[in-house]
């Protein structure tokens, strides 16, 4: 079994507690190959190396970006061939996708080491997962989790603006746009103004010339079960699509409805199962956010991509 751990030192774990990453290191000694990558060029080079080295199982250590950096940049390396068997390994601050998939140790080294103990073991329980394949005309293609624009790309500008301070701040400032919503508080008016863009779903363009909400996931929650894409999962060829182009109040009025997994009302939603989508933005161009990352882009399409092994503890 070979086994090779690529480390995030920027993750919001090993940045408070920098110990971690030696910690880490001692614990895959003899058992895997361990690489901090402090850079998208160090990880780039990294996943050349899996790639020629045949590795069996990559554990990525970090959070929501890292795993869709790692993911990508191992999807690259691969060019086509089949992917090792990936672990999402805590070390951020929220770790959603993860969650999604399995439980996860507090501790990034007691989490590893369980991790390649199954691994060893013969029994690493890897489960085919879908994942998102995105493409906005950049240079390369980025393989993820969740999609989003609109109000989750405002809701990540006001997010990483008060500091990015992981699930607790992420907490209020969700409870200070939902109520804002039906109070009529500036934060929300703010995050929740339709933004200009166009939107086609496999082929056929969507009336509307602004949205509230375009997000797209292969995973239920999308953190603080916030269940928007309650289909996410169904069908592995078709990421579930949501979108909405509501007003600010009524938005408020659906909160309980996401809480619950159920559909969003209202005329112009879409939600549905889409092979792919794409969304234009008009103009100097917008932005978006793939699992935590925020990118700008004039046009972006998303569908399906790669299926991958995801190895994770029992729930």
């Amino acid at each position: 079994m070979r086994a090779h751990v690529i480390v995030n030192p920027g993750a919001a774990q090993f940045r408070s507690d920098p110990g971690l990453v030696q910690a880490l290191g001692e614990a895959c000694r003899g058992r895997a190959a361990w690489t901090t990558t402090a850079t998208i060029e160090q990880l780039e080079a990294t996943c050349r190396e899996v790639a020629g080295a045949r590795t069996d199982l990559v554990v990525l250590c970090g959070g929501d970006g890292s795993y869709m950096a790692g993911l990508s940049a191992l999807a690259r390396a691969h060019d086509g061939r089949a992917l090792p068997a990936i672990c999402l390994a805590p070390g951020g601050s929220s770790s959603t996708v993860a969650r999604n998939w399995g439980r996860l140790l507090g501790d990034p080294v007691r989490h590893v080491c369980a991790v390649l103990d199954r691994a060893e073991s013969g029994a690493d329980g890897a489960v085919v997962r879908p994942t998102l394949l995105v493409d906005d005309g950049s240079g390369s293609t980025r393989v993820g989790f969740i999609f989003g624009t609109g109000l989750v790309s405002r809701f990540f500008d006001a997010f990483y603006a008060a500091g990015g301070g992981g699930s607790r701040e992420a907490s209020r400032l969700v409870a200070r746009v939902a109520v804002g919503a039906l109070t009529g508080g500036s934060l929300a008016r703010k995050i929740l103004q339709p933004l200009p863009c166009r939107l086609s779903v496999d082929g056929t363009d969507h009336p509307a010339h602004a949205f509230t909400l375009i997000v797209a996931s292969v995973v239920r929650n999308l953190g603080l079960h916030l269940l928007v894409t309650h289909r996410a999962g169904e069908d592995p060829d078709r990421p579930h699509l949501v979108a909405s182009t509501l007003g600010v109040r009524a938005c408020g009025m659906q909160y309980h409805r996401v809480l619950a997994g159920r559909p969003l009302l209202g005329p112009g939603t879409v939600d549905t199962l889409a092979r792919q989508f794409r969304v234009r933005f008009p103009g100097a161009g917008g932005r978006y956010v793939l699992d935590g990352d925020l990118l700008a882009c004039e046009s972006v399409r998303v569908s399906a991509g790669p299926r991958v092994r995801i190895v994770a503890l029992d729930g």
